[in-house]
């Protein structure tokens, strides 16, 4: 694994990219501290034609939440649950899902 500060320039802004090989796990936007992980890594991620300097790998680093657990969705998919939020698509975009109301 290594992450990677873009340095190409303006049109570009200088998020940092975490890859394993050639297949690119997550990101941190510029300016924030949060990184976003793919539910899969996009595979053959292309650094022809961009600039990169090596980045600070622990922004990927995060601590497990002593309150999180993992449950199983309805069409086998692992979502993590905490005490305020699930990371399934019901609770993206609606607020609330039913695993909530089951685990919670």
């Amino acid at each position: 694994m290594e992450a990677l500060v873009e340095t190409t320039g303006e049109l570009f802004p200088a998020h940092t990219y975490l890859l394993d090989g050639t297949n690119l796990v997550a990101y941190v936007k510029k300016g924030e501290l949060t990184p976003f992980y793919f539910k899969s890594p996009i595979k053959g991620f292309d650094k022809r034609g961009r600039k990169f300097t090596p980045g600070n790998i622990t922004l990927f680093t995060t601590k497990k939440a002593q309150n999180e657990r993992t449950v199983i969705g309805s069409s086998g998919q692992v979502y993590t649950l905490t005490e305020d939020s699930c990371s399934c698509p019901g609770f993206t975009y609606r607020g609330t899902c039913k695993h909530m109301g089951q685990h919670g």
